[in-house]
């Protein structure tokens, strides 16, 4: 709960155990959503599964269809907002990537009914390509951002970031991160939902189209909108400064790292601190930290994005400021108390003493019991995954190669690096298979072959296609289609039951498009036509489909 919210505001509400995710959703359809956008993508998936889901969604005819990529749920959430509707779209941080374009041009659009932009992001990297920090997006597009520290945060935060959003016309970034989103927590929610906005048009519709002459207007009035911004942060119920007794340090944590730094004191704090949970950051409370402590330490998940800014606001001649660019902090990987309690050691020796001397948490006596019968595992295709045979009969067929390479792409096939397929040379982003696929074929790489799944296809494949097409590529493309987007729990496909149709009208040649069913019983068919498509120099699609294993188990059991 917020601890600056009145304590009577929960006397009709309902206790509830909820994933960081299902909480951020909740607390957007109690605040009268009208439509949730999203690609599906770890750890922020369970956001629109949840609104899918659930019951007030449903009657209300709340829309909460998976989009094709993360900038055409963007897109589509704007346009809701447009309408003077309430709209969330959701994405992990790499996902952002893909959404920039219209999440920074959506800075300058403005909002008309509140939109929340939702980043999980991912620190250590469980199930993504890097460690980026999406409150650089949301300061390079000069917009509010919301960090909640905790899952009832994370459900207060939804009402108050579209009120926020429509208060400043402006979308309202979320981050959310792995382990807040992952982890479930009581969470106190309104008993009833709140009514949906009626449709109302913009009061300034010009600002919405981004011509220039337009737009300079509009770039004005954003840039003079931050003081306004930088006030909401400074009194923002999300934002405190905590009083110590101790003026040795003071410490300014963000987000779940608050948790991590109140972790470390079970007595009590001795330190000033100040959480922050909103930006940009409140320059009034940061200076009010400064005047009270000799030194300041950053604590926050992710990149130093406050510590940075500070650096460059502050004389740290005179009050330094520790933190991930001195090494107090490490600057990779998730941070735990521990890693918290070592830092603030490493300012205060006193403070390492006592810690040290301190009753080893429960959780390090079971790791430690368990570390030496626990064998580490690498993930692996299912076994009846068709993605398996199709790695099988695209082995057979480039053996005799002297130099085939294989360009990946996001998803479970691309566990084909590993053994014992060892299969495919390398993995960027989302339809990188198929572009790197022709920039190599370009180059005279022979055979040069994109492996891609159908959700991946639909999502970032098409476009490189229609480069491919346009040149007739000497290249092979092989979509192995397993009817779903399985990596992240078996979401519907954009694509399903229309790759072929989609590949004709882009142009692929129909004597070169070819569909099999990525079968053991099939291995030598599928060999036989990737062998011969390999000395095709030209473009070619081999559609290898089978439906995952573990949506087929659900479905037989639906059935």
């Amino acid at each position: 709960m917020n601890e600056n919210m009145p304590t009577d505001c929960y006397q009709t509400k309902v206790k509830r155990l909820l994933l960081g995710d299902e909480a951020l959703a909740l607390g957007a359809i109690n605040a009268g959503l009208s439509g949730a956008y999203a690609y599906p993508g770890t750890p922020s998936t369970e956001i629109l599964e949840f609104v899918q889901g659930n019951p007030i969604a449903r009657d209300r005819h709340i829309h909460s269809h998976w989009s094709s990529n993360e900038k055409t749920a963007v897109e589509e959430a704007l346009g809701m907002s447009f309408c003077g509707k309430r709209s969330m779209v959701s994405m992990k941080h790499v996902g952002l990537n893909v959404a920039a374009d219209a999440f920074v041009n959506s800075a300058m659009t403005g909002a008309n009914g509140g939109m929340l932009v939702i980043s999980a992001d991912d620190p250590s990297m469980h199930s993504s390509q890097n460690e980026q920090d999406s409150r650089f997006y949301a300061r390079f597009a000069m917009t509010p951002c919301l960090e909640p520290s905790n899952q009832q945060e994370a459900y207060d935060m939804a009402a108050y970031g579209f009120t926020l959003s429509e208060r400043l016309r402006i979308p309202v970034m979320v981050r959310l991160v792995t382990r807040l989103s992952h982890s479930r927590a009581e969470v106190v929610t309104d008993s009833t939902a709140t009514a949906e906005n009626k449709l109302q048009y913009p009061d300034n519709p010009r600002q919405w189209v981004l011509m220039p002459g337009n737009s300079r207007i509009r770039n004005r009035q954003l840039i003079a909108d931050q003081v306004k911004m930088v006030e909401e942060s400074a009194t923002s119920p999300f934002n405190r400064l905590i009083p110590g007794t101790d003026t040795s340090l003071g410490i300014i944590a963000s987000g779940i790292a608050y948790n991590y730094v109140m972790e470390c004191f079970p007595d009590g704090c001795p330190f000033t601190v100040l959480k922050i949970s909103q930006y940009p950051l409140p320059r009034k409370l940061v200076s009010e930290l400064f005047d009270k402590c000799d030194r300041v330490m950053v604590v926050e998940e992710g990149q130093p994005v406050i510590e940075q800014t500070l650096r460059g606001l502050l004389d740290t001649t005179v009050r330094p400021v520790l933190g991930k660019l001195d090494g107090y902090l490490p600057r990779t990987g998730e941070l735990t108390p521990d890693s918290v309690a070592e830092a603030i050691g490493k300012a205060l020796p006193s403070f390492a003493a006592k810690h040290a001397a301190d009753t080893p948490h429960p959780s390090d006596l079971i790791a430690g019991k368990l570390k030496d019968l626990v064998v580490p595992r690498p993930p692996a295709l299912c076994q009846g995954c068709g993605h398996r045979d199709v790695y099988a009969a695209l082995n057979a067929a480039l053996k005799d190669y002297a130099t085939p390479k294989v360009f990946g792409d996001i998803g479970c096939y691309t566990l084909g690096w590993l053994s014992p397929f060892n299969a495919i040379d390398t993995c960027l982003d989302m339809g990188a298979s198929i572009t790197m696929a022709k920039g190599a074929a370009d180059a005279g790489q022979h055979p040069s072959v994109a492996i891609i799944g159908d959700s991946t296809f639909t999502h970032s494949g098409m476009t490189g296609l229609l480069d491919a097409v346009n040149e007739n590529t000497p290249m092979t493309v092989i979509i192995s289609d397993n009817l779903t987007t399985g990596m992240t729990g078996g979401q519907d496909s954009q694509g399903t039951g229309k790759l072929e149709a989609i590949c004709l009208g882009l142009g692929v040649d129909p004597a070169h498009l070819h569909t099999i069913n990525s079968l053991p019983k099939t291995f030598e068919e599928m060999k036989q036509i990737f062998g011969s498509e390999f000395e095709y120099r030209g473009l070619s699609v081999i559609v290898a489909r089978r439906e995952c294993i573990q949506t087929a188990r659900r479905h037989a059991k639906k059935g």
